[in-house]
């Protein structure tokens, strides 16, 4: 690892304002590697969310009828998205964990997407793509472009099918690769401490 991202790992860790928060934890693990909290394990039905006045995690609404998450779902901490929430991810591996649970990750691509936010504006609502820093089944893939088209496919169908019955009519622009994903994590984690700055 470089000094440079040393120092911003240093800076994002020392700027953490309440890290009893998960949504508060490190973004960066010592090694570097992306923190993902795990909100909806695979094979979950429900969406869940975690809550940060309760401290718990809370059923946001059920999945469509026979749709389930294909790999765990959550989010990357001390991050702030264009839509005001941490950074989402798709974790891919071969197992299943619980909310909750931190998984150390390395970037492998993000699904570009925009949705209709409250007012019917198109807001951007990328998913980063990640896979856990130990090497199971799936260890192999080191960009999104290793993954196989089929399966990049149904990862697009689902993030359509999930929000079938809401009014974000979401929409897929694009793929990009791993450089792709680490800039857009770190933009959102330097983002968090923007609003976390202003906050103080």
């Amino acid at each position: 690892m470089d000094a440079g991202k040393r120092t911003n790992t240093r800076e994002i860790k020392m700027k953490n304002t309440d890290p009893g928060l998960l949504s508060n934890l490190p973004t960066y693990a010592d090694d570097g590697s992306v923190s993902a909290v795990v909100e909806a394990p695979k094979g979950s039905g429900v969406k869940f969310k975690y809550d940060e006045k309760l401290r718990a995690f809370t059923v946001t609404r059920a999945l469509p009828l026979g749709l389930t998450y294909p790999f765990d779902w959550g989010f990357v901490p001390s991050t702030r998205a264009s839509d005001g929430d941490p950074l989402d991810v798709l974790i891919l591996h071969d197992g299943t964990t619980y909310p909750g649970v931190v998984l150390p990750c390395q970037p492998l691509g993000v699904v570009e997407m925009d949705q209709e936010d409250e007012k019917g504006q198109r807001e951007r609502n990328d998913r980063v793509i990640v896979i856990p820093s130990w090497h199971d089944r799936l260890g192999e893939f080191e960009r999104a472009s290793d993954l196989p088209a089929r399966l990049r496919k149904e990862i697009e169908q689902f993030f359509l099918s999930a929000t079938f019955f809401t009014a974000k009519n979401p929409k897929i622009l694009d793929w990009k690769g791993s450089k792709k994903a680490s800039a857009i994590t770190k933009k959102t984690a330097n983002a968090y401490l923007r609003k976390a700055a202003l906050s103080a």
